[in-house]
């Protein structure tokens, strides 16, 4: 195929397949492979690097997003990876204007995570990568998972970012008001500290990443409330934004997963062809996105609005 010319139609529709073009080729594109959470089983790895062989050539590259690409894969063999990948339980994709594909730390099995990332992420792959994926949306729309305040995957930069939480209380009749106070030296945010020799935390400065917790060797510091805290808005790219928490702290996975929903309807119902969720709050303003977003009034009228 060396005097293939492709063009400009073939190489926008494989695109939407998760094909990208090669620059460094004439004829191959790099095709996307979804992981649904940043996980997959080594029968998946064999069976990709058997896609790599078999119809690229033989090299796979990760992506920033936790999917891999299959390199310099010809025109001519992007539907035989297709099906070879999708009889084997695996999926292309992962671009266009819709929502794209999660990214999860690995906040389940990490000693700092708080949350089951592995867990929630597959859920959220389930039910709106794929379950909305024939919705068009005014651009891109990317959800991230993180464990904890840590921000390894960088939640907070997403246009919708899950960080898990665990809120710190002080039981003020345990505390022994001790001189080397465990909790406060353990706090990287130095939100705790000694005041009227008791414990305080001054949860300005609390991230809610829950090291403090049971620390104490009196039991005075335990977790109050456990959850999930959603940052709407962030971007990462030629503009960049870091995405603003919703004023409630979650305590649900089924809450969680209400929220993305009534995001993604917001940028649907509200969002202008071309722009990114944060450029559709700011032109709202963040206090009428997060009353709309909080309320069920999207909910209310999902059908309405995913017929325009």
């Amino acid at each position: 195929m060396d005097n293939i010319i492709l063009t400009n139609e073939q190489i926008t529709k494989v695109k939407g397949l998760g094909f990208l073009k090669d620059k460094t080729t004439k004829d191959c594109f790099n095709c996307r492979v979804i992981t649904r959470n940043g996980k997959i089983t080594s029968q998946e790895v064999e069976i990709i690097a058997n896609a790599a062989k078999m119809f690229g050539n033989g090299e796979i590259a990760m992506t920033t997003r936790m999917t891999i690409e299959i390199q310099k894969i010809p025109y001519d063999n992007i539907e035989k990876v297709i099906k070879y990948l999708n009889d084997n339980g695996l999926e292309t994709g992962g671009t266009g204007p819709k929502v794209r594909p999660i990214v999860s730390c690995k906040g389940t099995t990490c000693q700092y995570g708080l949350i089951d990332t592995f867990d929630l992420s597959n859920e959220i792959h389930n039910v709106f990568y794929k379950g909305y994926h024939e919705v068009i949306l005014p651009h891109k729309f990317k959800i991230a998972v993180g464990g904890c305040p840590n921000n390894c995957v960088k939640p907070d930069l997403n246009d919708v970012g899950i960080i898990g939480q665990k809120k710190p209380v002080v039981d003020l009749e345990k505390c022994r008001g001790c001189k080397t106070c465990l909790v406060a030296n353990t706090c990287y945010m130095k939100a705790c500290s000694l005041m009227n020799n008791k414990l305080a935390i001054d949860y300005s400065l609390c991230n809610n990443c829950g090291l403090c917790i049971k620390k104490c060797v009196f039991n005075a510091i335990e977790s109050k409330d456990e959850g999930y805290r959603i940052y709407i808005g962030g971007r990462w790219g030629k503009k960049v934004a870091r995405g603003i928490p919703l004023n409630v702290l979650f305590t649900s996975k089924e809450d969680v997963l209400k929220i993305i929903e009534k995001c993604i309807l917001f940028f649907k119902e509200y969002g202008i062809k071309g722009e990114r969720f944060n450029d559709t709050i700011n032109r709202m303003g963040f206090e009428k996105t997060e009353q709309i977003i909080l309320s069920d009034l999207l909910l209310e009228r999902k059908d309405e609005i995913l017929k325009k």
